[in-house]
């Protein structure tokens, strides 16, 4: 018998409830540390005089950001370009030598970043590895001081396991399947146009793009004329003749992605061109949680629509599944907006748009839970590539008043260590 799960149990359904949010609830939590404290001072001393037998002003202290050394920037396919120089940037800045291993399956990228890009480096600090699953493997055996992928869940775990041999720190930028929630207090034609802009954006291989949409029948009926009006709009009679409108990367994940037009049924779009890895912006309807459509993350341009009879219903759904790494609601209520933000997880949010919380660079950009862990974009690059390297830089001399805590500790040095160590702003303890 488990003697951990009841506990454990109990603890996850408080948090689930969300009694551990509120500011309210953390600062009565905080309290209560600290009367703990406060109340037991003399119990906890005689503690640890029985287990360890024990008992600063004037420094510097700072922060020292130092790069982490050698950084493995390992790249995808999607937005080959985007994808590999962002981490790039924020490796170099943070002073680190960085391997970069563009994707093989986009090609034409990787041959470019491979021939030309080093030319611009100092290549005694820089270097472009190529290859694929196996090259990548060999690669991953040696000892990197940081590592940085980004890409599906079921590889980022074997970057982590290999990581974890040489306790090698990383930042997973992942995927997952990202929810849509429609209430029925919406403009639908303006909700068509920026789900359909987003979904369909580089035709659907967007790790934040919208992967689902959660709405009423109500609302779905609604939905679907602004979504094929704004398909027109966008793409034209023939999507396909679009200059807008991207083909999937491969074989292989065009055909993976004809098979997810069998699940449901096609209410608009479903035409495909194997010849042109083409497939044209599609939406699927009465489509079961249990297909595949809804147990993978897509990747292409086709948007299942799931029907839920009330926003708690779609919090529930949304809750029960893996944390996603972007999350969308729209509304004309500011208040089921904050209630879904309020209520679930994912590692990123945007209310009443598609993935724009990307683009601002003073956010930080990343996944939670199988989305993902770390972040990046902006000056959080540079953190992420950075040890934060804890410095003090005391006197050499003051030799009496240190003289303090050195034992034996009589009861008059005892209570000036312990004002010493009281918390004041831009300040050290005397030990």
């Amino acid at each position: 018998m488990d003697p951990f799960a009841d506990t454990l149990q109990r603890l996850r359904e408080a948090f689930d409830s969300g009694c551990t949010r509120p500011a309210e609830f953390r600062a009565a939590q905080l309290k209560g540390l600290s009367r703990f404290l406060q109340e037991n001072k003399q119990l906890l001393q005689e503690a640890l005089a029985q287990d360890l037998h024990k008992a600063t002003q004037l420094d510097s202290a700072f922060i020292r950001k130092e790069p982490f050394g050698l950084v493995l920037v390992i790249a995808p396919w999607n937005y080959p370009l985007n994808l590999s120089l962002e981490p790039l940037v924020g490796a170099l800045a943070a002073g680190n030598c960085v391997v970069l291993k563009p994707s093989e399956v986009s090609k034409s990228t990787e041959k470019v970043l491979a021939k030309v890009l080093p030319r611009y480096l100092d290549q005694s600090c820089f270097a472009v590895v190529l290859g694929g699953p196996q090259e990548t493997g060999q690669l991953l055996e040696h000892k990197f001081d940081y590592i940085f992928f980004t890409g599906s869940p079921r590889v980022g775990k074997i970057v982590m396991a290999a990581a974890a041999k040489h306790l090698t720190p990383v930042t997973l930028e992942l995927g997952g399947k990202n929810p849509c929630y429609v209430d029925d207090n919406c403009d639908p034609q303006t909700v068509a146009n920026r789900v359909a802009f987003f979904r369909y954006f580089n035709s659907g291989q967007t790790c934040v793009a919208p992967d689902y949409i959660l709405c009423s029948p109500e609302m779905q009926a609604r939905l679907l004329p602004a979504l094929q009006s704004a398909i027109t709009r966008f793409y034209g009679e023939d999507p396909q003749s679009s200059p807008d409108l991207g083909r999937i990367i491969s074989e292989k994940n065009f055909q993976r992605l004809r098979g997810l037009l069998s699940c449901g049924h096609v209410a608009i779009g479903g035409q495909t061109d194997e010849s042109d890895r083409y497939i044209a912006p599609t939406v699927l309807v009465g489509v079961q949680e249990t297909e595949p459509v809804m147990q993978e993350e897509i990747f292409g341009p086709i948007l299942p629509i799931m029907n839920v009879r009330s926003l708690d219903e779609a919090i529930e759904f949304i809750r029960r599944r893996e944390k996603p790494l972007a999350l969308y609601a729209f509304s004309n209520s500011s208040q089921v907006v904050k209630r879904v933000l309020a209520q679930t997880s994912s590692g990123g949010f945007c209310g009443n748009d598609g993935f724009m919380h990307m683009t601002v660079a003073s956010l930080p950009f990343g996944g939670v839970g199988a989305s993902g862990m770390g972040s990046y974009h902006g000056k959080f690059s540079f953190d992420t590539f950075s040890h934060h390297r804890a410095c003090l830089l005391r006197r050499p001399g003051l030799e009496k008043v240190y003289a303090l805590r050195y034992p034996p500790h009589t009861p008059r040095n005892l209570r000036v260590l312990l004002a010493a160590m009281e918390t004041r702003s831009c300040s050290c303890a005397l030990l």
